[in-house]
């Protein structure tokens, strides 16, 4: 029967129902007397309104579309595990923000037998060379690490082992910045060969810690609950592992706070002892890591899954098709060769480059990003330190990233969830890039305030900035001026280098997270490689314009990713669908 036959029917039986109830009640004196109209509507409208309603969805179901447009969506506690995590990544961080903050100097300034004041001697552009040198190995690195997890030894092993390689080269560093080992020209070919083993021992980890840590929790698909409030919410796994990548680059930046304590020990006692205490924080986190082995979920190596994908990858630009790969659109063809896949890993190996295409942008931002490490020190050594080393600055970024995520992940954003603000994670990186864009415009006028300053304007740290020591002071600018450029930097990374990661972790099937973690981290490497082709520029004065030129490509670029990927918010729940 259709629907409208359906309604006038019901209607018709209330209306004979009503001239019954009208007659029994004495409100009619015949059976000509016209119903009670009121009652009429009143009950036809009752019927068409229980229509209508929704169907309420039980607690534990998935959510219905009306429900996903009319809940909160709220996250989950995290388990212990995951703690220890990201505690063994802070010690990691501190390690290498401890160490690596201290290398522009390290490599920059000469040694010349007293504490503190440099080793290598190689001036500005050689220290940013280098310095990109290693930052770039340090994000090609994670390829070798997802290999080899996905394929022979799992995440949890492969971090162990990469750990000790990580060990040997900081036992490299510490023993080739000893005093007497630069003395006797050790320093150069040590750093270069530290670089090398830190940087593969980082990678390894690197592409398999933030997989890891969101292997800890299990929940896969969103649930309905009644609060005891008697509020109806859905608990939503992509909620609790933007939370989850919360806290873990919260814990990234209060390891990368050890340069609050590295500058001092670099300048008073030498660039070995904050080595050392690297080295001993590094033990730290080993230890948390193996301790607590029996609390963690560890998931199983998948096989040649990485060699498999790119074998998968390269029939489908051969035959321009992503569904060529498939065994079933092999045998369409005609095709009798066995694969050694089935269609639902090239539908897997589909949405995880997805998550790949998006990345396609980030270089742009990792430029942005590789100046705090840099330039940014560099520029502090320009200006008037106050008995503040310059490269103690740097600690603006993590505790701009400390004040701010505690304050957007308990306040901001559980506020736009329950005003039902769509906040998703094309927006948030977006946001990234444009909030990147600022703090290089920034940059730019510290360097213009700089340039404008005695006593040697454009050519700082000339003689005449000298104390009767004969070191350089440089021109009479504050070093604090530099401190927004910091923070703008460190408020960027929450919106494009958290939900980065968050965005390679729910966007790669279970097989392939560290895959696409590493696919993730290779973008850093590009950045790193940009930043080198731009050493040229890093010196005075051209680097005014450089910085210019950084925030209006980062800015550009923001725009360019929204226009192209803004489509991908609509099917978010979608994707966020995890196996």
């Amino acid at each position: 029967m259709a629907t409208g036959d359906h309604g006038a029917t019901e209607a018709v039986m209330l209306e004979e129902s009503v001239k019954a109830e009208a007659k029994q009640q004495g409100h009619a004196n015949d059976d000509h007397s016209p119903p009670s109209q009121s009652l009429v509507h009143e009950k036809t409208n009752n019927v068409e309104a229980d229509e209508k309603a929704p169907s309420i969805t039980p607690d534990g179901e998935e959510p219905s579309d009306d429900d996903k447009r009319h809940l909160r969506k709220v996250g989950e506690s995290l388990p212990v595990s995951a703690f220890l995590i990201a505690f063994v990544e802070l010690c990691e961080r501190f390690t290498y923000y401890g160490m690596g903050g201290l290398f522009q100097n390290y490599i920059q300034r000469p040694f010349d037998g007293s504490q503190g004041r440099g080793a290598l001697g190689m001036g500005h552009q050689g220290a940013t060379g280098l310095n990109l040198f290693f930052q770039l190995w340090a994000y090609v690195s994670p390829i070798i690490g997802a290999i080899i997890a996905d394929q022979y030894l799992g995440k949890y092993v492969t971090i162990v082992v990469f750990c000790v390689v990580y060990i040997v080269g900081l036992f490299i560093l510490l023993l080739t910045s000893l005093p007497v080992s630069l003395a006797h020209g050790a320093g150069l070919g040590g750093f270069i060969t530290a670089a090398i083993v830190i940087g593969l021992g980082t990678g390894g980890i690197k592409s398999n810690i933030a997989p890891l840590i969101a292997d800890q929790y299990k929940r896969r698909k969103m649930e309905v609950k009644t609060l005891p409030t008697g509020e109806r919410i859905i608990i939503d796994p992509s909620v609790t592992i933007q939370r989850i990548y919360m806290i873990f680059y919260l814990c990234i930046n209060c390891g990368s706070l050890a340069l609050l304590a590295t500058p001092y020990m670099e300048r008073d006692v030498g660039y070995w002892s904050a080595y050392l205490l690297c080295l001993l924080v590094f033990f730290c986190g080993l230890a948390v890591l193996l301790l607590g082995k029996k609390y963690y979920i560890v998931r199983p190596p998948e096989g040649s899954v990485i060699t498999n994908a790119f074998r998968a990858i390269w029939i489908m630009i051969k035959r321009r098709s992503l569904d060529a790969p498939k065994p079933s659109y092999q045998a369409r063809l005609g095709n009798s060769q066995v694969m050694k896949w089935d269609d639902k890993f090239i539908d897997e190996l589909k949405r995880a480059l997805i998550a790949c295409k998006v990345f396609c942008f980030y270089p742009v931002y990792w430029v942005v990003y590789s100046q705090f490490s840099n330039n940014f020190v560099s520029q502090a050594g320009d200006m008037r330190g106050h008995g503040i080393p310059n490269d103690l600055m740097q600690n603006f970024d993590p505790i701009a990233i400390i004040v701010f995520v505690p304050i957007l992940d308990r306040l901001v954003y559980p506020l736009m969830r329950k005003m039902h603000i769509r906040f998703p994670p094309i927006n948030r990186i977006t946001l990234g890039f444009w909030v990147g864009s600022l703090a290089m415009a920034y940059a730019a006028i510290v360097q213009h305030l700089i340039y404008s300053s005695g006593p040697c304007y454009k050519d700082p740290l000339c003689p005449a900035s000298e104390d009767s020591s004969g070191t350089a002071q440089g021109n009479h600018i504050h070093i604090a001026v530099q401190t927004p450029a910091y923070m703008l930097i460190g408020i960027s990374e929450i919106f494009a280098s958290v939900t980065g990661l968050e965005y390679a972790y729910t966007k790669a099937p279970p097989s392939m997270k560290s895959f696409v973690q590493s696919m993730y981290l290779l973008t850093n490497a590009f950045g790193s490689a940009i930043g080198m082709a731009l050493v040229s520029v890093s010196v005075d004065p051209k680097i005014l314009w450089m910085f210019v030129g950084l925030s209006c490509a980062s800015f550009i670029a923001g725009c360019l990713f929204w226009l192209c990927f803004h489509h991908l918010n609509d099917a978010e729940d979608e994707l966020n669908a995890l196996s």
